[in-house]
């Protein structure tokens, strides 16, 4: 959505649960002239018979308000109607006077009570005040918030992508050295178990010698024997446990690191998509352990004798079966309940990351129901899982049992009737129960090692996904001191989001900007502003047509290049959790910019000062996305990021929108100067901006609907004089 789109449904939602006190916080800047007037009507509605406070820049708005606070240093400096602070001659004044249209407002006060923009009516109930406060630097109440995302997530693809387990294996290729030490460990361990079997069985046959030294000696020699078996064991366990470990996690640092950045590769597109540990390590030494106990388990049990061994064995395809039966039912399962897991988490994280919005709405309780309930989902798959995996489970960890009863029945058999030693028999029947039950263990982690496959074909899902939009083959070299001249054209260019291919936003436009001029972008909201700078950004790449810079398409040209060009400041300013100096410097990531620099940039930006007066200076940190700051002070950051990068075409979508009447004017001229030699694009719905523009396009519906100068555009009284008239009679 755009900017005008987002604020109207926030203001739609202020206005249904139709509060005793409405707070507006700039509540209409982000929408142009002809839907602000419709909103300021609605506003103006809703205004009666409740307290208004209202934070605005734009002096049209509460000239009919019944107090109009200045706030200055977080001080009250003065207090009155608009008439009385016009007659003091100081502070407000002042910014009245700095607009020229605000001037025909003074002079025509008489009529300004009939006017569609009029902050707040004369109608008030009794015992209550409406008022309007004027803020220099207020904090923002963040009622139009970030944009809220959908509860109804896409689900993801049914089938998942193919994981092989050479290419996974293949994840751990660096770490060879300590998955080889790791598997001769675990194959070390598991071998400690048919041998615990055999001194096992030797010391039955101990127990039934007559001669106490020769009883005496053996009991030495065989808790010598179990010592060293326990030494050894111990000392494989470690080695399995540490190279395994060590491998894993290597390797998850090394994905993690791959993974992030061919996320970062991906065009815009991707991320619209509501729907955007590996296989290795332990799991792996678990199952090589129990393989080394059964395959030595049967060689010796085949030593001793072959008839009980095969009488034996019929257990283990039991429990290999009912093992798998738990791996194919866990596997369908986990991917149901992750997906209600994440369901959950995106309630969560949405709270937690607009938890002003949710608190000036009082949703706490709301939020936490709708967590609750989707817990109850997981909660519920959860228990179903879990009560057919307890079956299955205790098949598989009760079937080795069972072979150990017939293993004993048999043996006793073979004895009374063969002779066989009674000694033999508890070597076969340990070594065997031992390895079956070792595999039972391991391969219970069957279901975890399937779901590690799914995660390992999601991540390489992600890794082969080749962007849409990337810089072409062999283009990140070339062009490095490529400084472009500014020559912006778009030709029949078409496009609507991948999200809302219904929505046809761009609908053949074509337009020419050249190098050196300012072109101004005006129109309705959803007109197709932003999507041009979106455009040239190649943050999307258009359906059909070209989208060219000094006549070469910007899709030839490598990303980093062109947007090395692209000096950007939005109408929703994103900073940083860093420091205000880092914020600024990130705007030229080609160099290391000196601090000098970076401090002329915030003077340009008319920010400098404000800077300065922190206990930290430009060493202060912004919190999570700046919201320490009111909103104009984040746009001149914005804004002096933009500069210190010295690009050679601005894009400028309503970049002083946030910004109240002084500030806009030493801002915007700062931003005059800086346009000087530069080409730039910029987006207003504020006409005063931009009538010193070269060229002013009027968007409708996709398309120039007309283009000129302002003066031109007047003269040819279309849809850009009715855009001024609105805005005249707004302010008069």
């Amino acid at each position: 959505m755009s900017g005008g789109q987002k604020q109207r449904i926030a203001i739609a939602r202020a206005l249904v649960r139709r509060p005793a006190i409405l707070l507006l916080d700039e509540a209409t800047s982000a929408l142009d002239l002809h839907s602000e007037a419709t909103v300021q009507r609605a506003l103006d509605a809703a205004s009666k018979g409740r307290t208004t406070i209202v934070v605005t820049h734009r002096l049209s708005t509460i000239t009919n308000a019944d107090r109009i606070v200045f706030i200055k240093d977080g001080q009250v400096v003065e207090q009155g109607t608009h008439e009385e602070l016009l007659a003091l001659g100081k502070h407000y004044y002042g910014l009245v006077s700095a607009d020229a249209s605000a001037t025909a407002r003074a002079k025509a006060t008489a009529s300004a009570a009939k006017t569609v923009t009029a902050a707040i009516p004369k109608q008030k109930p009794p015992l209550k005040r409406q008022f309007s406060t004027l803020s220099m630097h207020s904090h923002r109440l963040s009622l139009a918030g970030a944009s809220e995302t959908s509860a109804n997530q896409l689900e993801e693809h049914e089938k998942p992508y193919d994981a092989p387990m050479m290419r996974i294996f293949g994840l751990n290729k660096p770490e060879w050295p300590y998955n080889i030490i790791g598997c001769l460990a675990a194959a070390m361990v598991g071998a400690s178990f048919p041998a615990f079997a055999v001194l096992f069985g030797e010391v039955y046959y101990v127990l039934g010698l007559q001669d106490d030294e020769e009883v005496r000696r053996e009991t030495v020699n065989f808790s010598i024997l179990f010592l060293v078996v326990g030494v050894v064991t111990g000392l494989g366990t470690f080695l399995q446990m540490y190279m395994f470990g060590l491998a894993g996690v290597r390797m998850t640092t090394r994905i993690r690191k791959i993974t992030f950045a061919a996320m970062l590769k991906q065009e815009m597109g991707w991320y619209d998509e509501d729907t955007n540990s590996g296989a290795t390590g332990t799991r792996v030494g678990a199952i090589l352990q129990a393989l080394s106990t059964l395959v030595l388990g049967i060689g010796l049990s085949m030593y001793y004798t072959w008839k009980m061994t095969l009488v034996s064995v019929v257990s283990i395809p039991l429990v290999l079966g009912a093992v798998f039966f738990e791996a194919r039912v866990m596997s369908g399962q986990g991917l149901q309940e992750k997906k209600k897991m994440e369901a959950a988490t995106r309630i969560a994280i949405e709270a937690i990351s607009n938890i002003r919005t949710v608190a000036s709405l009082g949703k706490e309780e709301a939020f936490l129901q709708r967590y609750c309930s989707e817990l109850e989902h997981v909660a519920e798959a959860t228990r179903i899982r879990q009560r057919l995996r307890g079956l299955v489970f205790s098949c598989g960890q009760t079937t080795p049992f069972f072979g150990y009863a017939l293993s004993l029945y048999y043996g006793g058999a073979l004895v009374a009737t063969e002779g066989l030693n009674y000694q033999d028999v508890i070597k076969v029947s340990e070594a065997l129960i031992f390895g079956s039950w070792m595999l039972g263990q391991a391969l219970a982690f069957a279901p975890n090692f399937n779901t590690a496959k799914i995660s390992a074909g999601r991540i390489f899902k992600l890794l082969d996904r080749v962007p849409e939009i990337a810089s072409p083959p062999d283009s990140e070299d070339k062009d490095l001191d490529w400084k472009a001249d500014g020559l912006i054209q778009f030709s029949k260019v078409e496009f609507h989001y991948p999200t809302r291919p219904e929505m046809q936003i761009l609908q053949g436009l074509n337009l020419i900007v050249k190098p050196g001029q300012m072109v101004a972008l005006v129109g309705q909201s959803g007109c197709g502003k932003s999507t041009c700078i979106q455009l040239l950004q190649r943050l999307y790449d258009p359906i059909s047509g070209t989208v060219t810079m000094d006549r070469r398409d910007i899709a030839s040209v490598s990303l980093r290049n062109l947007r090395s060009q692209l000096g950007v400041v939005g109408q929703e300013p994103v900073l940083f959790d860093r420091t205000i100096a880092e914020n600024i410097a990130y705007g030229d990531n080609f160099r290391l910019v000196p601090m000098d620099e970076i401090i002329e940039a915030a003077k340009k930006s008319n920010i400098h000062s404000f800077v300065s007066s922190l206990p930290l200076g430009y060493d202060t940190r912004l919190g999570s996305k700046g919201t320490q700051l009111s909103g104009g002070q984040k746009q001149r950051i914005a804004i002096a990021r933009a500069l210190v990068r010295n690009p050679r075409v601005l894009l400028l979508d309503e970049a002083t929108s946030a910004l109240d009447t002084q500030s806009e004017k030493v801002v915007q001229a700062a931003l005059d100067k800086a346009m000087e030699g530069r080409t730039c694009i910029t987006i207003a719905h504020r006409l005063a901006t931009i009538r010193n523009a070269d060229v002013i396009c009027v968007l409708e519906k996709g398309t120039v609907a007309e283009m000129g100068t302002h003066d031109d555009l007047i003269a040819a009284d279309g849809l850009y004089a009715h855009l001024h008239a609105l805005q005249e009679a707004a302010m008069e």
